[in-house]
């Protein structure tokens, strides 16, 4: 590793551990070429990459500072803990190996980066990505993989196109994914909703409506559900396969949160299809960072024809710099290693997370909330609230105390009335040193 990588790497997880603060100015660089024993110039260019990634700044004839951080954001005396957003937390996101893939990706490609690609996507990340997804148990031809601007524009696409079944309504769970909603909803798609809790969805309620309804394809998320945060088991994913087979219907598999997997024997709907009726989406905004707009889509051979003349005539094609960048990353390692940097860090705020409600349920002895009786989290679950006690009220209160929380009031169909009423918790922009004490002042407030 370059020497100034090793010193960035060393002072942001000094920052990490606590031994610079927010606001605190840093050594100079004297002093840091003295300590760790590296010329002025390494340590000048790992400050100034530090600064490009805004987790320091400097001021002229004074020094560098600590910046204040998302997830440390300090509002008057108070430390804002943002349990509300889903983002991947910035602090851990691949600037460097990233920016050296883009460059890399410029000098290889050149002029083929600045001009119209394909509807189906750079032909050689195709091939890459084709190799990855057996990692997740999806094995696909290639020509039925299509790179996609982010999994909205594939569903979007998805929503639209006419299917071998001949039907239009779509089914998702519920609550659901919010963007999706919003999508069907401003699209006036017709679109219904079934129940889903901690427990799963009643099988039988989901027979009568593949049965009676005229449903065109199922939305589901089996794997660390958004936003409930659970996951449905093998039996549970068999079975719904089994169902939309003998009724003809469709399975559209979000399975945006696969690279978080801990159980590696839990496979997707896809991989136990006949290739047939699982359109399989994967998408790399929660692994490596949301701007990157790369999703994939497995689609089945009787719709590659009809979703890739409308997605040509959305956008002709997704950012061929993205892709290319995309492409050298994966293939030289580095997103496995930022793959097992990612699940280690969530891995371990989940279980703070699950530790501190545990804690708070057994001291207190709790009735008037329960939450996800779940182990296997990724980063988020939820706190259900008892009829009597006021989601907004809750969310009010703890915004005073410096607290985000959010409901779910828009992960639900304005036509959907069995609503729960639930507080999300994500982890994925709060430091594990503060997860036990959020929490704590989170169920203080619910009383």
């Amino acid at each position: 590793m370059y020497k100034y990588l090793s010193l960035l790497n060393e002072i942001e997880n000094m920052i990490k551990s606590g031994n610079y603060r927010q606001g605190q100015k840093l050594p100079s660089i004297r002093n840091l070429s003295e300590s760790y024993h590296c010329n002025k110039s390494t340590v000048i260019r790992a400050l100034a990459e530090l600064e490009r990634k805004h987790v320091i700044y400097s001021l002229p004839k004074s020094g560098y500072y600590i910046v204040t951080s998302k997830t440390e954001f300090i509002r008057g005396d108070k430390l804002l803990l943002d349990f509300s957003s889903s983002s991947p937390d910035p602090a851990v996101f691949p600037y460097l190996d990233f920016q050296h893939c883009i460059n890399q990706a410029i000098d290889i490609y050149k002029n083929d980066l600045f001009i119209y690609g394909t509807p189906r996507g750079l032909p050689s990340l195709i091939d890459v990505v084709q190799k990855q997804l057996t990692n997740y148990q999806v094995f696909a031809k290639k020509e039925n993989i299509f790179i996609t601007s982010g999994i909205q524009q594939a569903l979007s696409i998805l929503a639209v196109i006419p299917f071998p079944n001949n039907r239009e309504t779509i089914l998702i769970e519920q609550p659901g994914y919010h963007l999706f909603i919003e999508s069907l909803q401003a699209l006036q798609v017709p679109v219904l909703g079934i129940k889903r809790t901690s427990k799963g969805i009643d099988l039988l309620e989901l027979e009568r409506m593949f049965k009676e309804e005229t449903i065109k394809f199922f939305y589901t998320m089996p794997r660390y559900h958004n936003p409930l945060g659970t996951s449905y088991s093998q039996e549970e994913k068999k079975k719904i396969l089994e169902l939309t087979q003998k009724y003809n219907v469709f399975i559209v598999e979000d399975d945006y949160l696969a690279d978080f997997e801990q159980n590696s024997k839990a496979d997707p709907i896809y991989s136990y299809d006949d290739f047939t009726h699982v359109i399989y989406l994967k998408s790399y905004s929660k692994i490596i960072f949301p701007g990157l707009r790369i999703g994939i889509a497995v689609i089945p051979d009787t719709l590659t024809e009809i979703f890739s003349q409308y997605k040509s005539i959305l956008d002709i094609d997704s950012s061929m710099l993205s892709q290319a960048a995309l492409e050298i990353y994966i293939k030289n390692g580095m997103f496995e290693r930022h793959k097992e940097k990612m699940k280690a860090t969530y891995f371990s705020r989940a279980n703070s997370l699950i530790l501190a409600l545990e804690n708070e349920q057994k001291e207190h002895n709790l009735a008037n909330f329960s939450y996800a009786p779940v182990k296997n989290i990724a980063f988020h679950t939820y706190i259900e609230l008892n009829e009597q006690i006021s989601c907004d009220k809750v969310i009010h209160r703890l915004k005073d105390k410096s607290i985000i929380v959010d409901g779910v009031n828009n992960n639900y169909l304005h036509s959907f009335l069995e609503r729960d009423s639930i507080l999300k918790l994500n982890i994925s922009n709060v430091e594990k040193e503060y997860i036990e004490a959020g929490i704590s002042e989170i169920v203080k407030q619910i009383y």
